[in-house]
């Protein structure tokens, strides 16, 4: 399993990266909730929160995955 230059293998890698974009979305749906709300657009809100939803619950599972790779031979040597 390669390590690269970082040190992570390349699947924990990914669900790193998974991770902070779902995490980062979250933050930004918050705003867009206010925007939909603001302009009188519930149904829109409702969308963005599903969204948000969703990428929570998408970073989350990552975590999971990431917690159970940290320290065994498959996360790489940053990991361990």
């Amino acid at each position: 399993m390669a390590t690269g230059e970082t040190g992570f293998d390349d699947v924990s890698y990914d669900l790193v990266s998974v991770q902070y974009h779902a995490l980062k979305g979250g933050h930004d749906y918050g705003q867009y909730v206010r925007d939909a709300r603001n302009a009188g657009r519930e149904d829109i809100a409702g969308f963005f929160e599903q969204v948000m939803a969703q990428d929570s619950e998408r970073a989350a599972t990552c975590h999971r995955y990431l917690a159970e790779l940290s320290g065994s031979s498959e996360s790489g040597p940053a990991m361990q």
